[in-house]
């Protein structure tokens, strides 16, 4: 486990949870007293402050990443030399330049690699792919992502050369991959407009952003993401298809409320108070998708194919996020600039319905108060939009 902070703790929590036979067997941190005191509540073996000592230590096969961002291409190329499985945190890296390196070597290299993109991995979001891809909302148009919170826990998550950017980078990537899925990774990303501004905290990088991604479908995915959210963890996500509608709430508000007049400790991941209406969260490693996370990445390993999330996904990931960022400065759509596309190419638009009614195209089937059905009709020689009334049942 390279790294000791607040991902590395949900990182190892997950894998030492329910008896599990994956063990962290070997921890690094830069500061030595962190390493130990990480290592003696997790019950880890050894420790280092040297990451090549750590990535080539004899007692690991595979190691996770959970650095700053700025660290990620010097831990893989390590990986690289150690021949040793990868995995790491989101964001793969600081731009899509940096990730298409760190992407090319690691493929030059045949090790194994896996995006530990956890927000796909949520029971939730596992159920909802599942009913989009057996299509119980017909064809996706549209999908919104939210994530908003008061910041991160770490400063280096502030400070733009380290992290590559604010609140988008952060937060913006779990919400990119996450609209891939549910449109389709094989459907290109073509073009992104998007909003950012430093609104509350005194750092050069962004505090809040808002996103539109247009696909090659025409499909649309919309991203919100803040630093300046007071409440704990806003996690949202709403999927609309030609079919039907699914909502998702990840974080708050999902079921588990309790009142305190006191301080009753660890509430839940940016939970701002110990008192008052808390929202707490079960099994929180599970909720946030760690625990399906890394059984997928070891059962991809043993079964020798690539696991959901690859590092090419990070790649795209680090694509979008860069017209992102243009955008903000040029205030204009920006193309998503992909050197290496592996999706389709016979891409057809969503969204046509063609359901006839006396040779007219039907635009919308609608039952009134009254019993009756009004259905919307188009002829499409003239072009001209008209109306007509069905009896109901009870006529």
């Amino acid at each position: 486990m390279l790294g000791t902070g607040l991902i590395g703790f949900f990182y190892t929590m997950a894998l030492h949870g329910q008896r599990s036979r994956d063990r962290v067997s070997c921890v690094y941190s830069r500061n030595a007293d962190r390493a130990h005191a990480f290592a003696k509540k997790w019950n880890i073996d050894h420790t280092a402050t040297d990451m090549a000592e750590a990535i080539h230590h004899s007692s690991s096969d595979i190691v996770v990443i959970g650095l700053p961002n700025h660290l990620h291409e010097k831990a893989i190329q390590l990986c690289i030399e150690a021949n040793k499985a990868v995995l790491c945190t989101k964001p793969l890296a600081r731009t899509a330049e940096e990730a298409k390196r760190i992407l090319d070597a690691v493929e030059a290299s045949g090790i194994f690699a896996g995006y530990l993109e956890d927000l796909v991995y949520t029971p939730k979001t596992l159920k909802a792919l599942d009913s989009v891809r057996q299509g119980a909302l017909g064809e996706i148009l549209w999908t919104r992502s939210r994530e908003a919170h008061s910041g991160p826990h770490s400063s280096w998550f502030w400070d733009v050369d380290q992290a590559g950017g604010g609140a988008i980078i952060d937060l913006g990537c779990h919400c990119i991959e996450i609209i891939r899925n549910f449109i389709g990774k094989d459907i290109r990303p073509l073009e992104v407009s998007c909003w950012a501004d430093t609104l509350v905290h005194p750092i050069d990088a962004e505090d809040n952003g808002i996103a539109m991604i247009r696909f090659e479908n025409g499909a649309v995915g919309q991203f919100e993401v803040s630093w300046t959210f007071r409440g704990g963890m806003d996690l949202r996500d709403e999927v609309g298809g030609t079919q039907g509608t699914i909502w998702l709430n990840h974080f708050l508000r999902t079921g588990f409320e309790m009142f305190s007049s006191g301080a009753g400790g660890y509430v839940a991941e940016k939970a701002e108070q110990e008192s008052g209406w808390l929202f707490p969260v079960g099994d929180e490693v599970h909720e946030l998708g760690y625990t399906d996370m890394f059984t997928d990445m070891f059962n991809a390993m043993d079964e020798g194919r690539e696991p959901r999330e690859t590092f090419y996904d990070g790649y795209v990931v680090n694509a979008v996020i860069d017209a992102c960022y243009r955008s903000v400065r040029s205030r204009k759509w920006e193309p998503v600039k992909l050197q290496d596309w592996r999706g389709r190419t016979d891409v057809e638009r969503v969204g046509k319905l063609k359901e006839m009614v006396d040779g007219m195209e039907l635009v919308k089937r609608e039952c009134l108060p009254d019993g009756k059905i009004k259905l919307i009709l188009k002829n499409l020689d003239t072009g001209e939009v008209t109306q007509r009334l069905l009896a109901g049942n009870n006529d």
